[in-house]
């Protein structure tokens, strides 16, 4: 009670105190998602072979804040720093998973004013955002880039709150319909791992490793 970890009110007993909210707020201050994330996405890119990135929203596009390279010889062309369009890539769809259908469509539409072509029509992309976040995951099925597929999901805080996303990308030669749906398991079970490490709670039981690779009888 001295230190303010606990206080006391009659008849009523002890609560937790007021230093502990201020511990709180110091480990939420020094969590840096970058470095948290790091160990992790690296066992996924060491378990996949492919490139994975780990970005954020920043305005009205993903911000990638980290990269690994594939073991194949694929070219991503993507850097750290670089902003991507949200309603194109994976990562990007990812990162609005939480928000309404009239935010996605203005997004879509503040897309369409930069005059750069997309191929999925507004009402299909609304279907497959619906999708997606009803999944927890999103998926590019080669419409940022010619030929590249990619599998993100959202990395969450102890609010719940999406702060990021994680993707695995690869050349659709490597990323058929039956390899994403086995990616999809192992890029959300990362992004949980990460989520966790972040202070997020939730019922998700998958059987994961450390890196939250899922394990496979």
């Amino acid at each position: 009670m001295e230190q303010r970890y606990l206080s006391f009110t009659p008849r009523v007993g002890y609560a937790l105190g007021p230093k502990l909210l201020e511990l709180g707020y110091m480990a939420r201050d020094q969590m840096s998602l970058p470095r948290i994330a790091r160990k992790h996405i690296e066992l996924l890119a060491a378990h996949t072979g492919d490139t994975v990135h780990l970005g954020i929203l920043d305005g009205t596009s993903a911000l990638y804040l980290d990269k690994i390279p594939s073991r194949r010889r694929v070219a991503i062309h993507s850097r750290i720093g670089d902003l991507h369009p949200l309603r194109s890539t994976g990562l990007g769809k990812a990162l609005i998973l939480d928000m309404d259908q009239a935010r996605w469509r203005e997004l879509y539409e503040a897309e369409n004013r930069k005059a750069k072509h997309y191929g999925v029509p507004l009402n299909a992309w609304l279907k497959r955002m619906r999708q997606y976040a009803k999944a927890g995951y999103a998926l590019d099925l080669e419409e940022n880039e010619d030929r590249i597929r990619c599998v993100a999901a959202p990395v969450r805080d102890s609010t719940e709150t999406i702060i990021g996303a994680i993707s695995v990308s690869s050349a659709a030669q490597y990323m058929d319909d039956d390899r994403m749906t086995v990616l999809i398991e192992d890029v959300r079970a990362t992004a949980h791992a990460i989520s966790r490490d972040m202070g997020w709670c939730s019922d998700f039981d998958a059987n994961y490793t450390a890196g939250g690779v899922v394990k496979r009888a």
